[in-house]
């Protein structure tokens, strides 16, 4: 495979192809990876398929405008996206602590982007061609189109349109959105009247501009003072992401006005299917070979993504608020021409990794309404689980056995989140009992996320009980059809409302299970999320109670030591916080207690 496979990524390429001019510059903070798991190249094909020249600049120098420059200037725009992660999150842990590596740069070598990289590209790009316009977009910019505390600077920041400077934002997944804009930039509209596009924001000193119903939030200055402000803002944002109901959103930010129009309407399947035949590569670029490859690509590239949208709705998950709640799919037929095309690669083994999406076994709306009516305002589909709920996996069920047909394929796998509660709802039980019987690679990865039901409230997930008898029926399906399959579970340590003592019942919850959790998540708050909202203001958004915020670092590492417990290296944080929770029965030789006491004392 060589160069010209791929989108040109630089002036040389472009005139190697007779490019004399082109119509988008497509700036990322990952390396460029031709694969439908990475938005600029899900974008640039898109805007390709429709007869655009998109060229790709990835990862260009920060501290100067050298490389945006020898680009040249297209003609119609400049898009902008800091790639498949938050920049912050790319380069720092929850600790706050500098990453060592990123599996989206060439060599996982880190620091190849810009902190912020949205806000430092778009500013670069404004130096380079002070006439151009910017339209920003990714996870980036999606998450941070409003008002947002951001954890890293310990303080609410403006919309990231306003620190951009850039001319418009595209939020949730912007293939049919970047099109509309493309399409009216082609007729000479110019870019500050493209005011009424859905699942756009943009900057405004007259509010008529907005074209759509329009609802007022709480402004910057604000929801950077009150603090009860910002928790009812924010649940306003969440309640007016529908596509159907959903009104624009305006916010004052210093003068100026910022209004987010409503969500772009939910994909349909013809249009999932078009978006997933684009002519992929599927493969790293070739200009990183000499540098190492890109480590993102091994987990994605004999991946299938099925769905888009969750209505699991989870509130340290930021997915909902950028995708949307509303679940659409790819036909059969499409995933299947996919999976087809992966057997003559000379990589293929014959093992389809994952056969997923935001939550694997969601293929369709939640319930029928959703299409007219809109998603209920305040209330969750599964927690608790609403009676108009679609529980059948029937289709999934008939995807999985189709794909397993096919010559070349030995095994098909699912590796991406199963919603267990939602499972458990199928009074069906073939496809519970097909999942363990063939697509388990050794072992099941879910998300109970902790035991206490009061901090499960918290973070938006079914009640312990539910996992519990979940486990079981695991158990025994391994058991009936003689595996040896394991159940690995995901825990979030110091999520908002999470005291030392719901730690303490974890690790007792734990030990009793038999269960030493290998890798356990601090919880992270990033932005566009209900449980970063709990984390700043110390509220739940949806009661307006206040709740527990394990916010000093030695909190954080005492609840995460917890659910570690008998590692050496945790062992004397765990028995002070014993002591001081009076809980100093967990301290001995009882098959219930935690650690040893400390010999001669």
């Amino acid at each position: 495979m060589n160069r010209y496979d791929f989108l040109p990524v630089s002036r040389e390429d472009m005139l190697d192809r007779d490019w004399y001019y082109y119509d988008f510059l497509l700036i990322t903070g990952d390396a460029y990876v031709d694969h439908p798991s990475f938005g600029a190249a899900v974008i640039g094909r898109y805007l390709e398929a429709a007869g655009f020249r998109v060229a790709i600049l990835a990862q260009p120098s920060f501290c100067d405008i050298e490389d945006i420059e020898a680009m040249g200037k297209p003609r119609y725009a400049a898009l902008v996206t800091a790639g498949n992660l938050d920049s912050m999150v790319a380069h720092y842990t929850a600790s706050k602590k500098k990453r060592s590596d990123d599996y989206y740069t060439p060599g996982k070598k880190a620091g190849k982007r810009p902190d912020r990289a949205v806000i430092v590209y778009s500013k670069l790009v404004r130096e380079a061609f002070p006439d151009l316009p910017i339209i920003i977009g990714g996870l980036e910019a999606s998450l941070r189109r409003f008002a947002h505390y951001d954890y890293w600077d310990d303080r609410v920041r403006r919309p990231i349109i306003v620190d951009s400077t850039a001319d418009l934002l595209v939020y949730g997944m912007g293939e049919s959105t970047i099109l509309e804009i493309a399409k009216r930039l082609t007729k000479k509209e110019r870019i500050h009247d493209i005011t009424n596009v859905r699942g756009t924001s943009f900057v405004t000193d007259v509010a008529e501009k907005c074209k759509f119903p329009l609802v007022k939030c709480a402004s910057f200055t604000t929801v950077s003072k009150d603090k009860s402000a910002y928790a009812k803002a924010t649940m306003q944002q969440h309640n007016e992401q529908d596509p159907v109901r959903g009104k624009a959103i305006i916010q004052g930010c210093d003068g100026a006005t910022v209004i987010v129009n409503p969500p772009q309407t939910t994909p349909s399947t013809v249009e999932l299917d078009k978006i997933y035949s684009l002519p992929f590569t599927r493969e790293v670029h070739p200009m990183y070979e000499k540098l190492g490859g890109v480590a993102a690509i091994d987990e994605v590239r004999f991946s299938v993504i099925h769905s888009r949208g969750c209505f699991g709705d989870c509130n340290f998950c930021a997915l909902a608020f950028h995708q949307g709640k509303v679940v659409s799919s790819r036909s059969h037929e499409s995933v299947i021409n996919e999976v087809k095309s992966f057997v003559n690669h000379p990589e293929f083994k014959g093992y389809i990794h994952d056969v997923g999406g935001p939550t694997a076994n969601f293929r369709r709306p939640s319930c029928k309404k959703q299409s007219t009516s809109g998603l209920c305002v305040n209330k969750k589909c599964l927690v608790p689980a609403c009676e108009h709920l679609d529980t059948d996996h029937t289709d999934y069920f008939a995807l999985l056995r189709k794909l397993s047909t096919i010559d070349g394929i030995k095994k098909v796998f699912v590796r991406s989140g199963i919603r267990f509660d939602f499972l458990l709802l199928d009074r069906n039980g073939d496809f519970f009992a097909e999942l363990v019987k063939n697509h388990i690679s050794g072992q099941l990865k879910v998300a109970p996320e902790h035991c206490v039901d009061k901090v499960l409230d918290y973070m938006g997930k079914p009640s312990n009980s539910i996992f519990e008898k979940f486990s079981e029926k695991y158990a025994k399906l391994n058991m009936r059809y003689g595996k040896k399959q394991f159940l690995v579970p995901y825990l979030i340590a110091a999520h908002p409302g999470c005291t030392i003592e719901d730690s303490i019942k974890l690790a007792e919850y734990l030990n009793k299970q038999g269960r030493q959790p290998e890798q356990v998540q601090l919880f992270y708050p990033t932005p566009g999320t209900l449980s970063t909202c709990m984390y700043y203001t110390g509220l739940d958004p949806r009661t307006m109670q206040s709740i527990h915020i394990p916010r000093s670092q030695n909190e954080k590492t005492i609840q995460r030591a917890l659910m570690q417990w008998k590692r050496p290296s945790n062992r004397e944080v765990v028995r002070k916080a014993l002591i001081q929770a009076g809980r100093k029965d967990l301290i001995g030789y009882g098959k219930h207690c935690l650690i040893r006491p400390i010999a001669n004392k």
